[in-house]
């Protein structure tokens, strides 16, 4: 693998940093302004990022010119060491984290038509622009998790970081809360399900008949937005990378002639199609129903988990005794019902939460409640997307203060904490670099960087 890499390093060493040029005018249309390993950074790439920050309001440490193509090389670095270990990630947490961003997105704006309108793209289009680099932001968050993740920090270590800390850089705690949260999720009428497994079996139907295409038919009816707008297909993927009964069903498949039979998965329904088998991996197309949840079964859980927020007020149990024995949330249910929050690398690190860090249905109603009190039952959208009803109970209220080491250990624990993940990833990076080939635009040479060893 070394004398691989090498070889590549002095073949791009003879390469030119090149420019393409626009035939009429003769301006530059773009540039290879770095290379990283085999990886060439474009000044197109510079200025997509330049325009995301704007529109995100990221301000950034000295020169955006300098600061901005050194983040894209750190982030080469990264990928490249999460593809020399295997890591990958799931295609629906792709989907999901895109939908999210662009959701984000129109709230900023204003609307979708506002949102296509500044980007000049429809929202497919946005969609299929965002994947590759979104999948990327997720490389790297494992890729960094991997990394960071047998550090930790001893009490003696947090004492003695906040003992010198001088006065002034103590931080500052917003109002926190700590939240209980006793969840039910209302079940899918057999109707509902047997009514989308009548559409599906309908689309096998009509592709097997030579009718239509399975590809247009998942252009039209498929749920999945991140596929859709390629009629179902999904990219080369592994077993681990995919929910399991769909991994199981896809990696069956032997005819790409052949359907699947319909697939039952945390996010739907599917049927499935073999695109091409490489390796341990598989490329497939899949058409995604999502069966509803009637009406009358949402508030039917909804009027039980009143019921139950009732008899928990009465004293009839607590409300940590529901949460282990009745709630169906598998991340709270361990921990009589207590919301926790992890660290960027994964990592649990406290109960604490600012209202704007919970999910805003929780927050709103939370945001009402006096400590120990229960609320009245309401719905929310739930990480997969499923609607899931939910009683909240302010376990308790930290109002806004300086960080003391009594009344803030974790608070303090997770700021020597990160303080310690960064050095880490700080020191892999400068080492990364001193051994990756490294070429930059001579524009570049008199920038200075975040990380020693770009100029060499």
């Amino acid at each position: 693998m070394k004398k691989y890499i090498v070889v590549i390093a002095g073949l791009l060493s003879l390469l030119p940093v090149c420019a393409q040029q626009d035939d009429k005018s003769g301006s530059v249309v773009d540039e290879v302004i770095w290379v990283v390993g085999d990886e060439p950074i474009l000044r197109s790439e510079v200025e997509a990022n330049r325009m995301m920050s704007a529109m995100e309001g990221i301000r950034w440490n000295g020169d955006p010119d300098c600061a901005i193509p050194e983040q894209l090389a750190v982030q080469k670095l990264f990928l490249h060491q999460a593809a020399i270990d295997s890591i990958e990630v799931k295609e629906s947490e792709i989907s999901s984290g895109i939908e999210q961003r662009i959701e984000e997105w129109i709230q900023q704006i204003g609307s979708r038509e506002k949102l296509e309108e500044y980007k000049k793209q429809t929202l497919s289009q946005i969609r299929e622009s965002m994947h590759d680099e979104y999948r990327d932001q997720l490389l790297i968050r494992r890729m960094k998790e991997r990394l960071v993740k047998d550090i930790t920090v001893t009490p003696a270590e947090v004492r003695r970081y906040f003992r010198n800390l001088p006065q002034d850089s103590i931080p500052y705690v917003p109002t926190e809360v700590e939240v209980q949260i006793l969840t039910m999720t209302p079940r899918i009428s057999t109707e509902e399900i047997n009514r989308v497994k009548d559409e599906l079996r309908d689309y096998t139907d009509r592709v097997n008949r030579g009718e239509t295409s399975f590809q247009t038919l998942a252009r039209l009816y498929s749920e999945d937005p991140g596929s859709r707008r390629m009629g179902g297909e999904l990219p080369f993927m592994g077993r681990a990378e995919l929910d399991p009964a769909f991994a199981a069903a896809a990696f069956n498949l032997t005819d790409p002639k052949k359907i699947s039979k319909i697939v039952e998965s945390e996010f739907g329904m599917h049927i499935i199609q073999l695109v091409e088998k490489r390796g341990d991996k598989v490329k497939v197309r899949h058409i995604l129903r999502k069966p509803l949840v009637a009406d009358s079964t949402v508030n039917a859980a909804l009027a039980r988990l009143d019921s139950i927020g009732d008899d928990i007020r009465n004293n009839v149990f607590t409300f940590e005794d529901g949460a282990t024995v009745i709630s169906d949330d598998k991340d709270t249910r361990a921990n009589k019902g207590l919301m926790a929050k992890k660290s960027q690398y994964g990592q649990t690190l406290s109960s604490r939460f600012q209202l704007q860090d919970l999910p805003p249905e929780i927050a709103r109603v939370v945001d009402t409640l006096q400590v120990g009190q229960v609320s009245k039952a309401f719905t929310m959208i739930n990480n997969r997307d499923k609607t899931v009803c939910v009683i909240a109970k302010l376990k308790n209220r930290i109002e806004g203060h300086k960080a003391t080491i009594t009344e803030d250990f974790q608070v303090m624990k997770e700021v020597v904490l990160n303080k310690r993940q960064e050095e880490k990833l700080h020191d892999w990076v400068v080492q990364k670099i001193k051994s990756t080939y490294v070429r930059l635009n001579d524009d570049y040479k008199n920038c200075h960087f975040e990380y020693e060893g770009w100029n060499r």
